[in-house]
């Protein structure tokens, strides 16, 4: 799911970079630069192999996995300051997806051999890089026991309510992309999407548009059993009475 983490100013500022000696820290800024991007911009396509590591400054990125028939669906939302597929980075592999920009958007590019090397001989950088791949798979397996353990009115449910507490207006969620492109990351079709939210009205909810408005979040969470483990919080509503 999406994230509303904020923007970065400088590179200095990433987590990844703030560890390093002084020697390493201007050996990968002499070999970065700043690449700021409009919305729709496609960073990589699956099956590229990575020039660059790339960290996300601003904004956001959407990962697509494609079918051989063609057929695409929305994996995962890259937020700041978080890596882009390190894991093919670091190993020189393929991408498994592709990269589009949703927003205007900037990021810092490494240049992949540059930071392999680092990587190898900085063990500041070397664990930073072990949390970020760390989270990218615990975020993951959330994802893949959401799609697996939960019907798909649970997770459109559970998705509303941790969309409303990450946008900080418990009352509504206002959806942050297409439709469409909302019902492939939760695994369903665009009608059965719709579909679902219409069930859900009798259930605490109010359809607007893009935003939808939560009435009674108990009565919401009773239908849908929101699970910190994997919601990834403890939405507060679900402990009372």
């Amino acid at each position: 799911m999406e994230s509303s983490s904020p923007a970065v100013t400088t590179p200095e500022e990433l987590p990844i970079l703030c560890g390093l000696s002084d020697d390493h820290r201007r050996r990968i800024m002499e070999n970065t630069m700043l690449h700021t991007v409009p919305a729709g911009t496609v960073l990589f396509e699956q099956g590229d192999t990575p020039n660059f590591q790339i960290v996300v400054m601003s904004g956001s990125v959407q990962l697509f996995g494609r079918s051989t028939s063609g057929r695409e669906v929305l994996v995962e939302v890259v937020s700041p300051p978080d890596l882009i597929i390190p894991a093919a980075v670091v190993t020189g592999a393929p991408y498994l997806m592709r990269a589009r920009v949703p927003e205007p958007s900037t990021f810092l590019l490494i240049q992949a051999r540059t930071f392999r090397d680092l990587v190898a001989s900085d063990l500041s950088l070397a664990n930073s890089l072990i949390g970020s791949l760390s989270t990218q798979f615990r975020r993951m397996v959330r994802q893949i026991k959401n799609l697996k353990l939960r019907s798909a009115v649970q997770r459109i449910g559970c998705y509303l309510l941790t969309l409303s507490e990450r946008q900080g207006t418990p009352e509504k969620a206002v959806l942050p992309y297409e439709k469409n492109l909302i019902a492939s990351e939760l695994g369903i079709t665009r009608e059965s999407f719709s579909r679902v939210l219409a069930s859900l009205e009798k259930h605490g909810i109010r359809i607007d548009g893009q935003t939808i408005w939560i009435d009674d979040a108990e009565r919401l969470a009773k239908e849908c059993v929101p699970d910190p483990l994997i919601d990834d919080r403890e939405l507060g509503f679900v402990l009372g009475d």
